[in-house]
């Protein structure tokens, strides 16, 4: 589906917008801007989507604020689009309605810490580091890590994940309970801090995930975990992904657990020596890392050394002291940056898929023949412990026949992921990006979507345009 398609089918009415725009100017003054640069940024997306910014941006500082702008823009029709960081990766937060973004990034205080219970609350504004810098002295810690330093009301929304993901969950994981604004106004609590219920439908679940289209996430209830007595993390190289992929798999088949297991090919590891300052060998790579006792931190290691030696991994290096394990792991991190210099200049393009552990090693090694059949430089990165990997198209947007290869290009990715039984994304989420992908993944099941659409959000208003087009 083409955005000028999107653009068809989402309505907007400049005379309603109009009105709430100097509705909310007059309630929340400074709070409230219509400035053309800070609008582009609320619009401001990772991909090559077109940005399509917001009238106006208000900043919330409570959940009743919230409820107060939801309300003054459903009584007139008006689009909502709420908004975190900035970090999502499909089109998210564009407005192709036009209408209000709702800024939640000075909604960031951390509420309340049950330290014994291991959970917290916190607003939706509060980023994954600024919680672990709050939490340093409880000897706890947040561990969903995406990489950006996003919002935590942001990855609850596009049910995020990350590195941590295969030991620790996703969002869908880690959210116990929240506070929600509905699109009528009404505000919402689901969940609680039990860490089990069969009480009712799970509102929980079902607003995680819904991308600011059934809801708007203003506080959350997070499960922590417990600072693991030992880390330990390291390197491995191999002589090819297949090799990697299936080091990985007999990995996850053993039961080890490893708590991150990430895979880097060859051309992202030379883009991270440049970017990192690293000095790995230029071939694919597993970033691995244990939780656990000296003991089994100890024993975890030397197994999975086995079982890289089984398939042809090459030097095992390992880093236990916390500045050589964040220097890697930072590397990681900035992979987008790195590969950005592989090709300066051209635009990133960033997609996401999710196969069956079983099927991983066949789906980058398909992936990769359909890189090198198009011509295209596109290193690949992935959270392979969960089947989860991401590819990083760089464009030259000016060159009309390499945009089309590059669309060609995820096409194939999302079909053959789908095809596979797995998914067109395991975190990236579906936004404006991903959208014709899913009925080929759910069927019938995107109707049942249509239909909670419609009952939740009656006129339309929360994040139009993204995930489901109703009528």
């Amino acid at each position: 589906m083409s955005l000028a398609s999107l653009q068809a089918v989402v309505e907007r009415d400049q005379t309603a917008i109009d009105l709430v725009v100097k509705i909310l100017a007059q309630r929340f003054g400074e709070r409230f801007s219509q400035a053309k640069a800070l609008r582009e940024q609320h619009g401001h997306t990772t991909t090559w989507l077109p940005n399509q910014a917001p009238d106006g941006v208000v900043f919330a500082h409570s959940t009743e604020e919230v409820a107060e702008i939801v309300r003054i823009c459903a009584e007139h029709g008006v689009a909502i689009v709420p908004f975190g960081t900035g970090s999502s990766l499909e089109g998210h937060v564009n407005a192709p309605a036009g209408g209000i973004s709702v800024d939640l990034s000075q909604m960031n205080a951390v509420l309340e810490v049950h330290a014994e219970d291991l959970d917290c609350r916190v607003q939706a504004g509060v980023t994954r580091k600024q919680l672990n810098e709050y939490l340093r002295d409880t000897g706890l810690f947040f561990p969903i890590d995406p990489g950006a330093d996003a919002s935590l009301g942001g990855m609850a929304a596009t049910r995020a994940s990350g590195t941590n993901a295969v030991r620790y969950g996703t969002m869908k994981d880690a959210v116990l309970g929240l506070t929600a604004v509905m699109a009528d106004g009404r505000i919402i609590h689901t969940g609680g801090r039990a860490k089990k219920s069969s009480a009712g439908y799970d509102l929980t679940r079902l607003l995680v995930g819904s991308e600011g289209t059934l809801g708007i996430i203003t506080e959350l209830t997070i499960r922590l975990h417990g600072i693991p007595e030992a880390i330990a993390g390291g390197v491995c190289s191999f002589a090819d992904v297949e090799s990697a992929c299936n080091a990985v798999i007999t990995t996850i088949q053993c039961g080890l657990p490893v708590a991150r297991i990430e895979l880097l090919d060859a051309l992202q590891v030379r883009a991270c020596n440049a970017y990192s300052r690293l000095d790995l060998p230029e071939s694919p790579t597993l970033f691995l890392e244990f939780h656990g006792t000296e003991a089994g931190v100890r024993e975890q290691s030397e197994l999975f050394g086995e079982i890289a030696a089984d398939h042809g991994g090459g030097a095992f290096t390992w880093a236990t002291k916390a500045e050589d394990r964040n220097k890697l792991w930072q590397a990681r991190h900035d992979a987008y940056w790195a590969s950005l210099g592989l090709r300066p200049g051209a635009k990133g393009v960033s997609t996401d898929v999710c196969v069956p552990i079983s099927r991983l090693a066949e789906c980058i090694r398909e992936t990769r023949r359909d890189i090198e059949e198009m011509g295209l430089i596109a290193p690949i990165v992935g959270h392979v412990g969960d089947g989860n990997f991401h590819v990083l198209v760089l464009v030259d947007v000016d060159d009309a026949d390499e945009v089309e290869r590059a669309e060609q290009f995820v096409e194939r990715l999302n079909w053959r992921a789908i095809d596979m039984e797995g998914t067109c994304t395991g975190e990236h989420g579906v936004g404006q990006g991903k959208m014709k992908y899913l009925e080929r993944e759910h069927g019938a099941g995107l109707d049942v979507m249509r239909t909670i659409k419609k009952a939740l959000d009656p006129r339309g208003i929360l994040n139009p345009g993204k995930v489901v087009l109703v009528d």
